[in-house]
């Protein structure tokens, strides 16, 4: 990140021309480019909460550098201005409009410059639009500590937070003494965690209108379980004489015990476990069960020598968990999409996908949202956890912008959420590991890649179909290639969504990689390319043509005047970096 202030004036809004003379050029107008955005003069800004049900009032604050006095607030969604008045404090709230399910974009802003933005979330439901973090810490933290972290997590719009590895035992998650939980355990490796801190963490993300959620295998065991009531024949087996139990090998120390497995189908295992999640709930307030999984096994027996086949085990346990525990959230792991289809036909809220080899290029990413789509019928938006940068976090170091940003755009353009951020950014399966750190490009950058996932939201997640525009360069300036990426161009892609036509671009012009996970971190940072003429081929009288990009004024939108000529829609993009999305409007 730069440290002198960059004093960039950008010309933010060009009147719309729908109806230009065949024998007009296409205005090409140069948008200066602030590339070290969106740190906007070194302002601040945050809201209250990660979301707002319909008819909250959203509080925002700004820190940092003085706003100029003939600035305004501006209300913006979907490209349209809704609402401005004076800036005039740096403390104030706002009354969205009562639709449900709707992403806004705040800009402080005059004729010349955008000084600050942000995003804001109204949806009276986090499961419509998930976007989900994590923690994986839970010592004797501070009041400081916990609030740093969820502060962090609310600026990013997070709306719901994985546990993980909160608990004791798995097969006994929550240690009490009688009907009091203990104040303090030990995790599987062996780490302490502190009931007061688990608990701070769920009281003050709630306070942020977060959702809580608690990790744990649907069907995981230490050793000794026996002891604790687990039952000999509810465990999985490799062989079908239930000679050896199936299990996960964790290195001793410091792991405290391998983890044994046991057949989520079994109607007293998922008993048993479900009078586990009552302790669990009657003693911390979570919102609901994050269930996860190890992927596919192979071959695998019942303890009476029958083949069991783990994925189609799945939907049994979620439902018995769903029906005991009908007021609270449910979301399962689909390890490398494994068992995806009957937890997509569950009654899930929506959809989570680690992903491994063999799926790891940027299409494959798009794919698999698009699969997850296509398996809930488009009722159930999908996180990915996917760990970028993975070799590097063997050892310290710096995760690779370039690596995160490509990666999250694919994400993002394609309608899903990254499982990345908590007290780190993740680098591995492991979450407590925390060797990789962001450098300030990153940090700056993410919160308004996590700001434009929120603020176009209903175009981005709220249905739609995925189609392929037929676009073309004009002025040679890009190399143009329809989905999936390829290295040396610039990919796309696009969705209808009602009178609204999506064009996503996103630039691999100079990318080094295919693959987002980027093992060795050597993805390239896109060269912007400026004032590019393009035509889009389109029937539809267009009326209205507006861009916007999380890599330029804090992903405030911009409408463009374009010339319509026949099927041919003629217009000049003022930059590309990562990603720009076009929308025309007929």
């Amino acid at each position: 990140m730069r440290n002198s202030i960059n004093l960039i004036f950008f010309l933010f809004v060009l009147i719309l021309v729908s109806c230009v003379k065949p024998n007009e050029e296409p205005e090409i107008v140069e948008f200066p480019v602030n590339e070290s955005t969106p740190a906007f003069q070194n302002l601040k800004i945050e809201t209250d909460k990660a979301v707002y049900i319909p008819g909250e009032k959203v509080v925002f604050t700004i820190t940092g550098n003085s706003i100029p006095d003939n600035s305004m607030v501006k209300y913006t969604c979907l490209g349209e201005g809704i609402e401005e008045h004076q800036f005039n404090a740096n403390s104030w709230t706002w009354n969205p409009p009562s639709d449900d399910f709707k992403g806004y974009l705040i800009e402080i802003t005059n004729d010349q410059t955008v000084y600050a933005s942000i995003a804001v979330d109204v949806s009276s439901s986090w499961t419509k639009f998930p976007r989900y973090g994590f923690l994986s810490k839970y010592g004797a933290l501070s009041d400081e500590d916990i609030s740093g972290v969820i502060s962090n997590l609310n600026r990013h719009h997070i709306n719901g937070i994985q546990f993980y590895d909160w608990h004791n035992k798995h097969h006994r998650p929550l240690p009490v003494n009688g009907d009091v939980p203990l104040s303090k355990w030990k995790d599987i490796i062996n780490n302490d965690v502190y009931f007061s801190t688990v608990e701070n963490y769920i009281s003050l993300a709630h306070q942020h209108g977060m959702k809580t959620m608690f990790y744990n295998l649907i069907f995981g065991a230490w050793k000794n379980a026996e002891a604790d009531g687990v039952n000999k024949e509810w465990y999985v087996f490799t062989d079908n004489t239930h000679t050896n139990r199936d299990f996960h090998p964790l290195p001793s120390p410091p792991f405290l015990s391998n983890l044994y497995l046991l057949d989520p189908s079994n109607p007293e295992w998922q008993n048993y476990l479900l009078e586990q999640d009552r302790i669990v709930y009657s003693h911390l307030n979570f919102d609901g069960f994050h269930m996860d999984q190890l992927g596919d096994r192979g071959t695998r027996y019942k303890y009476d020598g029958s083949n069991l086949k783990l994925s189609e085990t799945f939907p049994s346990f979620i439902e018995a968990e769903k029906t005991d525990q009908s007021l609270k959230y449910s979301v399962m792991n689909a390890v490398n999409q494994y068992g995806q289809e009957g937890i997509a036909a569950s009654s899930t809220d929506f959809l989570y996908s680690e992903i491994w080899n063999p799926f790891n290029s940027y299409a494959d990413l798009a794919s698999i949202i698009k699969q997850n789509n296509a398996l809930s019928n488009n009722t159930k938006n999908t996180i990915l956890a996917a760990y970028v940068n993975y070799d590097l976090a063997d050892q310290q170091g710096y995760f690779n912008t370039a690596s995160v940003l490509m990666t999250n755009a694919v994400i993002f353009a394609f309608g899903g959420a990254h499982l990345e951020l908590g007290e780190h950014m993740l680098g591995k399966e492991y979450f407590p590991n925390n060797n990789l750190k962001m450098k300030t490009d990153l940090q700056t950058a993410l919160v308004t890649y996590y700001d434009f996932m929120v603020a176009y939201q209903n175009l981005l997640r709220d249905g739609g179909s995925f189609n392929t525009p037929e676009l073309s360069s004009v002025d040679n300036k890009m190399e143009l290639a329809k989905w999936p990426a390829a290295n040396g161009y610039v990919a796309v892609f696009g969705k209808q969504l009602d009178n609204k036509q999506v064009i996503h671009l996103i630039n691999f012009k100079n990318s080094t990689t295919d693959q987002w996970r980027d093992n060795q971190g050597v993805q390239s940072i896109p060269a912007m390319i400026k004032n590019s003429q393009l035509d889009i081929t389109s029937t539809e009288i267009i009326k209205k043509l507006w861009i916007a990009s999380p890599d330029v004024i804090g992903g405030a939108s911009r409408s463009l005047a374009f010339k319509q000529e026949g099927d041919h829609v003629y217009f000049t993009l003022p930059e590309l970096k990562y990603w720009t999305m076009i929308v025309l409007e007929n």
